[in-house]
């Protein structure tokens, strides 16, 4: 199984064979505009994807398939919309699964609560992106977890560390989770997505699994960046266990 970082939290997964791209968000850098509540005027995304148009487009002629988590558009934008072949397989939660197919979509697989699609089980899992009247605001998130035989990996998706997270990790029993960091947090209210806090605490209930951190260095309202994040993982002695891919960067996850 191999994973590779392009931004933010997009990212391409092989397992098994099967190429799966998550959460595109395939715009240039500033397309988004500001993000509302941020106390900054800095334009999203902000950096570039870590190749040329012409290698994207090579790239996703190459997938199988698409999963999104939710429809914000740091995961899931305009140009994503437009580039993505329109019978491109998309997995999503079903919740969503209607929208995307307004946008043009026509093999979408909406899962409720578990699907076996080619030769895995993909699972849905819960999150919580923020709390109080911003978790409200936020939405409804989800995860995935994908198994093969001997293989399983936890996308826990934009959710702050809760008791939900410890129950799909203590159910799924992930060898890799990757997770949402940055600490994100918007003019009122507390992080909507994990603090380098909250990542100790996936480490610490996780401690068979590898833990690696996205959602980077990538848009405005982000308050942790890798340096931060890497300094907190050192002082409590996790770096063998909790990596930071660099946009760009692939990595082969081991399995034992």
């Amino acid at each position: 199984m191999k994973l590779q970082l392009w931004r933010n939290a997009t990212l391409l997964l092989n397992i098994d064979g099967s190429s799966i791209l998550v959460d595109p968000m395939l715009g240039e850098k500033g397309s988004l505009g500001k993000f509302p509540m941020t106390d900054n005027e800095l334009l999203n995304p902000l950096v570039d994807l870590p190749f040329k148009t012409e290698e994207l487009i090579e790239k996703l002629d190459q997938i199988d398939a698409v999963v999104i988590t939710h429809l914000h558009p740091d995961h899931w934008d305009v140009r994503a919309v437009e580039l993505i072949d329109k019978t491109t397989t998309i997995l999503c939660p079903d919740i969503i699964a209607d929208e995307i197919a307004q946008q043009g979509f026509q093999n979408i697989v909406s899962i409720h609560e578990h699907i076996r699609w080619k030769n895995m089980d993909i699972s849905i899992t819960k999150g919580q992106h923020g709390t109080g009247e911003i978790g409200e605001k936020m939405g409804t998130v989800n995860g995935f977890v994908f198994k093969t035989d001997h293989q399983s990996v936890y996308i826990v998706g934009d959710s702050i560390w809760y008791d939900d997270i410890a129950k799909e990790i203590d159910r799924h029993q992930p060898q890799h989770i990757i997770v949402a960091g940055g600490a994100a947090t918007f003019s009122v209210g507390e992080p909507i997505i994990m603090t380098s806090e909250d990542i100790l605490n996936v480490c610490k209930h996780a401690p068979k699994a590898k833990v690696w951190v996205t959602h980077l260095e990538a848009v405005s309202h982000c308050k942790e960046n890798r340096e931060f994040i890497q300094s907190a993982i050192n002082s409590k002695g996790y770096e063998s266990q909790c990596f930071i891919p660099k946009d760009g960067e692939e990595v082969t996850l081991s399995f034992h």
